[in-house]
């Protein structure tokens, strides 16, 4: 990913470490059924007849809100949505996920063109949309459901998540371990449709806040 691209997101996101909104009740839908209707967003997918080998990335980073549109609106990312993997309960509900009984982390399932964007490229994105040194975490939103972890979707990402893990680590900018797990890619269950685009839908770009620091 290049420099530009590092720091438009930063800017986008308000500093270097973000943390994300809490699990709130979710709004009416037929409320937010209104707002769609209404609202039109851009899609990265490939016109006419243009095909394209897509790859699968899997990210958990806090609310999935914030994530998602850091990485939708990334150059080489064909689609997103967001949901929960890593868990023990089929098709949970959100209200199930924030209930902290299921054991799932809300993700960010990401669909990407590998010749336009390496999987190095969305883990760099990856450790700054959110702080990786938080433990079952992200700023005052407390549970398993929002930790840091990676779903690698075979060996070659796999090594690539664990050397870029090790490479930030060993980086000095932070002054605490990171505690983002690396594990295999399970079942992902997809989001109630009100969290997909969330922030798209609403105008806006992000949910997070700048905490200022490690």
């Amino acid at each position: 990913m290049g420099t530009n691209r590092i720091r438009s997101v930063l800017m986008a996101f308000g500093g270097a470490a973000m943390i994300a909104g809490g699990c709130t009740e979710p709004p009416s839908p037929n409320a937010v059924a209104g707002r769609q209707a209404s609202a039109t967003i851009e899609s990265a997918a490939p016109k006419g007849n243009q095909k394209m080998a897509t790859k699968t990335a899997t990210f958990g980073g806090g609310c999935f809100w914030g994530v998602e549109e850091a990485f939708r609106t990334t150059k080489g990312v064909v689609s997103t949505d967001v949901g929960y993997a890593g868990g023990t309960m089929a098709s949970p509900t959100y209200r199930d996920v924030c209930g902290g009984r299921t054991g799932h982390a809300e993700v960010v399932r990401v669909h990407y063109d590998p010749a336009a964007i390496s999987y190095d490229a969305l883990l760099e994105l990856f450790w700054i949309v959110h702080d990786p040194t938080q433990v079952d975490r992200q700023g005052p939103d407390v549970g398993e459901q929002y930790r840091s972890v990676v779903f690698f979707h075979d060996a070659e990402q796999e090594a690539a998540a664990r050397a870029s893990m090790k490479r930030l680590g060993e980086s000095g900018k932070f002054n605490r371990p990171i505690a983002t797990r690396i594990e295999a890619a399970g079942p992902f269950y997809r989001a109630e449709e009100y969290h997909q685009q969330y922030l798209a839908k609403r105008g806006e770009s992000s949910c997070h806040i700048n905490v200022g620091g490690h």
